[in-house]
């Protein structure tokens, strides 16, 4: 079968057998699997987290399964990486932070025709039968969508909060999106490529602003009655956006780190101001089983319109090329199929 695998910090297409399985795997034959940001940083050597597999979007149709409850031909989603639900984080409320929740993946990735999902991952909830009315194609953001989910619940975002999003890709976008289903007031947007804050406004957001032409921090302090907004989501890691998310937000205001800086990233803040304007700061990392839970539920009930951020689509042989554009900033999702 053709696969795609980080060799020597390159992606290459490559026949690879087809993964064999143990008691409680299954095997899926992909039908579509989204290009993600930290892939095109797992590729570009950015990456700061371990086990550097290409693919972890991946929706398809089941090819063998070791489990009664999974049968051939069954349509699922295929969660990457899943918690214990009984260590000392998992009860604490913390289960990304599980010691076991990176240590599996899906083999050989999901830019594959066929991947394993190993059994750990199926037994603690890790695979998700589709209704028939949601595509392969939607249910290749159950995986990102459920990260905006968890990060926007931590957060908290109120009826008719103002919201700043910083940094328009496509994980950006996710929280727009969400962020109008969960009632969100007004939505701004801010990002340095005028093609994504362009897309911004199409996708819901009410004002796009680019901080090569405007100041950001006064155009929202005008829109807001000089007082800032309720929530500023950073979903980029430039030191820069997350500068502008903190000095955007009002007294009082929260903040999602969302986006992943990149390690060693220092900011030039004073951080007296978390204290005097009692500013809450809460990061979010990855998404649980509760959360693509959550996501396929808003997909199937047609809350989020994911498809709306879908702007290309590239075969497996084609995956240098879906690379290629999304380095230059040219697309908003890209789905590779197998």
């Amino acid at each position: 079968m053709k696969a795609i695998l980080l060799e020597n910090g390159k992606p290459v297409l490559k026949e690879v057998p087809v993964p064999t399985l143990q008691d409680g795997d299954v095997l899926v034959k992909m039908k579509a699997c989204g290009l993600c940001g930290t892939d095109v940083e797992k590729i570009c050597g950015q990456y700061t987290a371990s086990q550097p597999i290409l693919g972890h979007e991946p929706a398809g149709i089941i090819s063998q399964s070791k489990v009664d409850w999974l049968k051939e031909g069954d349509r699922v989603f295929a969660h990457h990486h899943v918690p214990c639900y009984e260590c000392y984080y998992c009860k604490k409320g913390s289960p990304t932070m599980c010691p076991y929740y990176r240590k599996t993946n899906l083999d050989p990735g999901g830019f594959a025709e066929y991947f394993r999902v190993p059994a750990w991952n199926v037994s603690k909830g890790g695979i998700l039968k589709l209704p028939d009315s949601v595509s392969f194609d939607e249910a290749s953001f159950i995986e990102p969508l459920a990260t905006v989910i968890r990060g926007q619940r931590r957060v908290f975002i109120d009826k008719d909060d103002y919201v700043l999003v910083v940094g328009a890709g496509p994980m950006g976008l996710l929280h727009v999106l969400l962020a109008k289903a969960n009632g969100a007031g007004k939505v701004f947007v801010s990002d340095v490529s005028d093609f994504r804050n362009d897309y911004s406004l199409k996708v819901g957001a009410d004002e796009a602003l680019n901080p090569k032409n405007v100041d950001v921090i006064s155009e929202i302090k005008k829109n807001t009655d000089g007082r800032g907004v309720d929530v500023s989501i950073i979903a980029s890691g430039a030191p820069s956006a997350i500068l502008t998310g903190l000095n955007a937000v009002r007294k009082g205001g929260r903040v999602l780190l969302f986006g992943v800086p990149y390690k060693g990233t220092i900011l030039n803040y004073d951080i007296s101001n978390l204290l005097n304007y009692e500013i809450s700061i809460i990061s979010s990392n990855a998404a649980v089983e509760e959360d693509t839970k959550e996501a396929l539920k808003m997909i199937y009930e047609k809350k989020v319109d994911v498809m709306k951020l879908v702007t290309h689509k590239f075969k497996l042989d084609e995956f240098n090329d879906a690379v290629r554009i999304a380095k230059e900033g040219k697309t908003i999702k890209a789905i590779i199929y197998d």
